[in-house]
């Protein structure tokens, strides 16, 4: 043979071996990658031979199904439309699926692992078995309550959010956000049909398919400053230590002012009265004399800066949250930038937090400083009913001991009881809260903010909340966020009717 011809032979032979290698790629390692795919049609369309798994809230299915007389045997079904459809998001026929219908898709379409013995028997038996339910750690009640306080707002604002948790395990009993949609509108079989509504839908200005309360960061305002306070408690000041306020501070070319000229005149104002009257001039004062380092410390320690973190299963998986952050407070040459300290220390300059994590602020210190992870998932059921997962609650992590969370609830019940958050009281509860009053943009209204938790009438934790604002015109931005707060742990609580 010709030198020519063994160099071709050469050639055919590493083309055949790499065509070899590509196929066992596919096949072994891209397979199930391929399978499970949202934009693999047959598989998509496969699974609606069988009716998908129910998602319940409270007892109520608020993911079902409807039987059709297309070639596609079931309709995706969502009873409570706009109100749950942050947490379920919504499974398509012909677009990428969302929220607890995308994380637990295995699971609700029968694939999983968890149901091959369900799969198994369907062999023998020739049913056609469904997939799995999931029952969410939602308070129907506190999710109710949370949608109709919020879309029907005192102050006439289209957006905000609002999330609970409770305090001791990390459940979440309530996720809002506002404006919301209609999942039913983006499942219908007609395709065409839900690709317009999600193009509409997508291209809305006020973001409807954005779940406010995991994934939009916003300037905070005051609740900062229990995360300042936490500071000032772990390095040696207590809520009785007096801290340097005034009418105004200037510093490195900052000024800050209080809300109004009757807060903290004085030169001096001890701890816990500057959260309850959320002193601007004590706070900025005091994160420049604790410094950065032990401020930005303070908000790791509380979850700020966490971009790992998921809301759905403990085992793994869930809806994704956007890293709160609380920028990085230097000059160019890398100094300490005092004046861009001073209104970080008021939840101010490049500060920004996710509702989930101001719920989970308020919710460590109501929990002695333990900060439970969250969840949504409480429990997954096959389809004759068996539980084959339960949650078990983790903590997350320990920001702050027991006596400095003591202390400051102390503080936060204060607040509530004799300061700026005395709308999210309820009777018979011990509450305890932080307002936070956030300017965000030149000439726009502020955010309005409250973070807090509820303890009942036996001194158990039984819920944490946060509750966002957007842009809220008349002044006194955070006190309707501190209202609505109230309703939601009220009902967490199971005294909506009192």
């Amino acid at each position: 043979m010709n030198a020519p011809l063994r160099r071709a032979g050469v050639v055919i032979l590493v083309l055949f071996a790499l065509l070899f290698a590509n196929l066992n790629w596919v096949q072994a390692y891209k397979a199930d990658d391929y399978r499970t795919s949202d934009y693999n049609r047959r598989v998509v369309v496969a699974q609606y031979e069988r009716p998908r798994g129910i998602i319940e809230a409270g007892g109520t299915g608020v993911a079902t199904n409807r039987s059709t007389d297309d070639a596609l045997k079931y309709l995706r079904v969502y009873p409570r439309k706009e109100v749950y459809a942050p947490v379920l998001g919504y499974r398509p026929v012909g677009l990428g699926a969302t929220g607890i219908e995308h994380s637990e898709n295995d699971f609700l379409s029968g694939e999983s692992d968890k149901l091959f013995a369900d799969r198994v028997k369907d062999m023998f038996t020739g049913n056609n078995t469904g997939g799995g339910n999931v029952l969410l750690t939602i308070n129907s009640k506190a999710q109710e309550t949370a949608w109709k306080e919020l879309v029907n707002n005192e102050r006439g604002v289209d957006k905000g959010a609002a999330i609970a948790i409770d305090p001791r395990t990390g459940a979440v009993q309530a996720m809002v956000s506002m404006p919301s949609f209609d999942p039913n509108t983006l499942v219908t079989h007609d395709e065409k049909a839900a690709a317009a509504a999600y193009g509409k839908l997508n291209k809305d200005p006020d973001q409807p398919l954005l779940n406010r309360t995991t994934a939009e960061t916003l300037p905070p305002g005051s609740t900062f400053k229990v995360i300042v306070s936490a500071a000032a408690l772990q390095n040696g000041y207590t809520t009785e230590s007096e801290i340097e306020a005034g009418r105004e501070y200037r510093e490195s070319g900052a000024v800050i002012r209080n809300s109004e000229d009757e807060v903290c005149p004085g030169g001096q104002i001890d701890l816990k009265e500057a959260l309850t009257e959320s002193c601007n001039t004590g706070y900025a004062r005091l994160g420049v004399t604790l410094g950065r380092d032990k401020v930005l410390a303070a908000a790791k320690n509380f979850g700020f800066q966490d971009d790992q973190l998921t809301v759905g299963n403990l085992e793994g998986g869930g809806l994704p949250v956007a890293a709160s952050d609380t920028g990085k407070i230097t000059n160019p040459d890398g100094t300490v930038d005092k004046g861009a300290l001073a209104q970080s220390s008021i939840g101010q300059r490049d500060v920004r937090m996710t509702p989930l994590q101001g719920a989970m602020i308020a919710a460590a210190v109501a929990n002695g400083g333990k900060q439970q992870r969250p969840y949504l998932v409480q429990k997954l059921l096959t389809p004759d009913l068996r539980t084959i997962y339960t949650a078990n609650p983790k903590t997350l992590r320990t920001p702050v001991n027991e006596q400095v969370a003591s202390d400051l609830k102390d503080m936060m019940v204060s607040v509530v009881q004799n300061g700026t958050g005395r709308r999210a009281r309820i009777s018979g509860m011990e509450v305890g809260g932080k307002t936070g009053t956030a300017e965000n943009a030149a000439g726009a209204d502020p955010h309005g903010w409250f973070i807090g938790f509820a303890f009942d009438d036996k001194g158990e934790a039984v819920s944490a909340v946060c509750v966002m604002l957007e842009n809220v015109p008349g002044g006194h931005a955070s006190a309707e966020a501190a209202r609505i707060a109230g309703l939601i742990m009220k009902a967490a609580a199971g005294r909506g009717g009192d």
